[in-house]
């Protein structure tokens, strides 16, 4: 005479009326009391196998309710003895995934890792001239990297061999650990301390890079600085980084500009900004004075009557606008200088001026207040 089967809802203590959250609660209480990895106890392994069946039947709508219907999964009506699945077991993904949250399946779907990873981005410096960041320029930069291994072909092994599975971890690059907590059993999951989580050991490494695959190296990569870089702006070269490992792409290379200051011109975005000292009888009558560009030495017109503060601007004469079209523009601050009077000659002229303009000078050979601004 066969045994009776065991009811699941008994077997997880839950009634028969129970919501889907009622059964997985009652699941997950009992697994954190029954995991064979937490409890010690011999027949807690063949009580676990029992609830985890009972779950896996009643968790599914349809199982539960041909389960309600006909007392027995696999059963038919008017049939005999139960059905392969009275306990159909999952495998343990399914159990952990209600245990915890799923992560055991995503890991199973993620697939086996590899040792292929991308190489590591690079950061150098490059100092310019204000000229150079201004017109752009193309030139050499040395870079410390990491190049793939030419004995071995960038794979770590010896000629002829190949990686292999890690026996540790059995290639999925990590190990899990239960134990339990204040917060009750908790299963957590490192990266392999054999293949450091890459899933794959070099059994006979290569002797030129020691299994690395890569090797130091210093090359030199032209860089195309383009015209009107600023200090402190970084140019990113695709692929000219270190060498990935195990065939993984290259990273990038980042160029860091370092823009020297100029002695006569300071930059504000594209424009610049300069001062130009003048004689107080140039900036009176007018003249015709030499100023220095980017470009070189141009002649700037000073008109007649010219003080000191004017500025000047000069068109398309300041810094190009990196990728786009067109330049901003020079401004040229005119600063008029007051003369001295050197001789006795100079203050004669200087007093005839004032006489003729109908200014008083001042007490002690100074001249006036008036004509002292009119000399800037």
């Amino acid at each position: 005479m066969a045994s009776r089967l065991p009811d699941l809802y008994e077997v997880l203590g839950v009634e028969r009326d129970a919501t889907e959250d009622d059964i997985k609660r009652a699941y997950r209480r009992l697994a954190r009391e029954l995991h064979p990895d937490v409890n010690g106890d011999p027949t807690a392994e063949q009580r676990f196998k029992e609830i985890t069946a009972a779950y896996d039947t009643l968790s599914d709508p349809v199982r539960r309710r041909q389960y309600d219907v006909y007392g027995r999964i696999g059963a038919v009506p008017g049939g005999g003895g139960a059905g392969p699945d009275v306990f159909p077991f999952g495998d343990f993904g399914d159990i952990f995934e209600v245990f915890f949250g799923g992560g055991a399946r995503q890991g199973r779907r993620r697939g086996r890792r590899t040792r292929t990873r991308p190489g590591e981005d690079l950061r150098v410096p490059l100092e310019l001239t204000f000229e150079e960041a201004a017109f752009g320029i193309a030139t050499e930069v040395p870079v410390d990297t990491l190049a793939g291994c030419e004995a071995c072909g960038g794979t770590g092994c010896v000629p002829g061999t190949h990686p292999t599975r890690c026996p540790h971890c059995g290639g999925s690059g990590d190990v899990q650990q239960v134990a339990r907590s204040v917060f009750g059993t908790v299963m957590t999951a490192r990266p392999c301390p054999t293949c450091q989580g890459a899933g794959e050991v070099v059994p006979d490494p290569c002797h030129e890079c020691r299994g690395e695959g890569r090797v130091r190296e210093r090359r030199s990569v032209r860089v195309e600085v383009p015209p009107g870089v600023a200090d402190g702006m970084e140019l990113r070269m695709p692929g000219s980084g270190c060498a990935g490992r195990a065939g993984g792409p290259p990273g990038d290379l980042y160029v860091s500009f370092q823009v020297k200051p100029h002695p006569v011109f300071e930059r504000r975005g594209q424009d610049l900004v300069c001062e130009l000292s003048v004689p107080m009888t140039m900036a009176a009558l007018g003249a015709d004075v030499e100023i220095l560009t980017l470009e070189g030495a141009e002649v700037l017109k000073l008109h007649s009557g010219t003080e000191s503060g004017t500025v000047i601007r000069l068109r398309g004469k300041g810094i190009p606008n990196v990728e786009r079209r067109g330049r901003g523009d020079l401004y040229v601050t005119i600063l008029v200088e007051t003369p001295e009077p050197r001789s006795k000659e100079e203050r004669t002229l200087l007093e005839r001026l004032a006489e003729l303009r109908g200014e008083k000078v001042a007490s002690g050979g100074r001249l006036s207040g008036r004509l002292r601004k009119l000399l800037g």
